[in-house]
């Protein structure tokens, strides 16, 4: 059988000691059976064990092997879209509880993060850094949305304050919301994943499920074994595949490219980022960087459509890198990679249930660190019968992209086109 190993990326080199896990080779019976090792799958499976259901998990490569051992790292709070625009589109009732839990992923993270004592280099403060004046006027207006909220770890910088916190001139000024943060992504999962075992749940790895065979008690078939449960949870995001075809008609894996510097000495590190916060820019295809653990700058970049990985990621990457720090100019680059995330039209989340018992979340559409933490315990929630937080996400009105499968590639990068040109013309 094919073994999946991670990535060559600077999260699978700097991971934390984990056990090998085996393959599915036999039929087994549980409660729940979750689909994917990533992070909602592994925050579902915590939050039911921790309510004393019977999980199983299977994963197609390695526990974090997607998207949520190979991003940024950081912790942003929201949606892809914000609570803004969740308001304009549902009823009050709605939007208040969707707004309600936009901070809550991030709380999740650094409970879990104590409780179980998870080592995945978790600093505070992240920083969203405007590049025009136009975008410093929305980040003043998402402080007063995100304050209406609750939300209040929050600061406006000025631009000689945001140069305090991070050593660009790029910027006009930006805001700083010390509820965020950033972690070495992979180490958390593994965390995670050694949390769920703790608990008694079991993780098959290398055990893609090919098919699901649907019913009062639905069959999970992967290629050497089936479980058989009560519950189905589908946590496979952008790498899914064609498993649930219904979910693929209404999502699109994108890839995002990530570099990684060879580490920087104390004095260099500290004067690009002082206070060690993470960085993201504005832009609709936005910029994003920050100091890991051992003082290397990582930053990420640009969206592939259809999710085809670039022959030359450093070629992509680095001259954004070097547009904010020129002075790292003869600094090398160890590491290179990309990874995909799960695009909807809205750019919101697609939550919901199939039948009775086959529930899903997808579609983070890039801001999934948080969200993917919450899902978790909304579906966790929905399965012992408190559905009022589900069905705000499930509510949410989703459509397929124009043109079907076959165009929605071209069609978004070319809306994406747009979007990209009236940040460089500053409108």
């Amino acid at each position: 059988m094919a073994n999946t190993p991670y990535p060559q990326s600077y999260y699978a080199a700097s991971a934390n000691a984990a056990p090998v896990r085996p393959s599915l080779q036999d039929d087994v019976e549980t409660d729940v059976c979750v689909i994917g090792a990533g992070y909602t799958g592994l925050s579902s499976a915590l939050f039911l064990l921790e309510k004393g259901f019977k999980v199983t998990v299977l994963e197609a490569a390695k526990v974090g092997f997607g998207a949520s051992g190979r991003n940024g790292g950081q912790i942003v709070n929201s949606y892809s879209r914000d609570i803004d625009v969740i308001e304009r589109s549902v009823g009050p009732k709605q939007a208040q509880l969707l707004g309600q839990m936009a901070f809550e992923g991030g709380r999740i993270i650094r409970e879990r993060v104590a409780k179980y004592q998870i080592q995945c280099d978790l600093k505070d403060g992240g920083v969203f850094a405007a590049i025009t004046s136009k975008q410093m006027g929305h980040l003043e207006s998402q402080k007063r949305l995100w304050e209406r909220y609750g939300h209040t770890q929050l600061e406006l910088l000025d631009q000689s304050r945001i140069r305090e916190v991070v050593a660009c001139d790029l910027y006009q000024g930006g805001m700083l919301d010390m509820s965020g943060g950033h972690i070495h992504p992979l180490n958390l999962a593994l965390g995670e994943a050694a949390a769920v075992e703790s608990l008694g749940g079991v993780i098959y790895e290398q055990s893609p499920a090919v098919r699901i065979e649907r019913g009062t008690n639905p069959v999970i078939h992967t290629p050497q074994g089936k479980v058989r449960a009560k519950f189905v949870i589908v946590a496979g995001n952008a790498y899914l595949g064609n498993l649930v075809p219904e979910l693929a008609a209404k999502s699109m894996p994108c890839g995002t490219q990530v570099i990684t510097t060879e580490p920087l000495n104390d004095e260099l590190a500290k004067s690009l980022l002082p206070q060690d916060y993470c960085v993201e820019d504005c832009n609709y295809l936005l910029d994003y960087y920050r100091l890991s653990a051992d003082k290397r700058l990582i930053f990420g970049g640009g969206v592939v459509y259809g999710a085809r990985d670039p022959a030359n990621i450093e070629a992509i990457i680095r001259p954004k890198m070097l547009k904010a720090f020129p002075q790292l100019k003869d600094v090398k680059i160890d590491y290179a990679w990309t990874g995909n995330f799960l695009l909807t039209l809205s750019r919101l989340p697609q939550v919901g249930r199939l039948g009775d018992n086959i529930y899903y979340s997808q579609g983070c559409s890039g801001h999934g660190v948080t969200y993917t933490h919450l899902a978790g315990k909304v579906l966790a929630e929905a399965l012992r019968g408190q559905a009022e937080r589900f069905d705000a996400f499930a509510e949410l009105p989703h459509y397929p992209f124009p043109g079907g499968q076959l165009l929605r590639t071209p069609f978004t990068a070319m809306g994406a086109w747009y979007y990209s040109l009236r940040d460089k013309l500053g409108f």
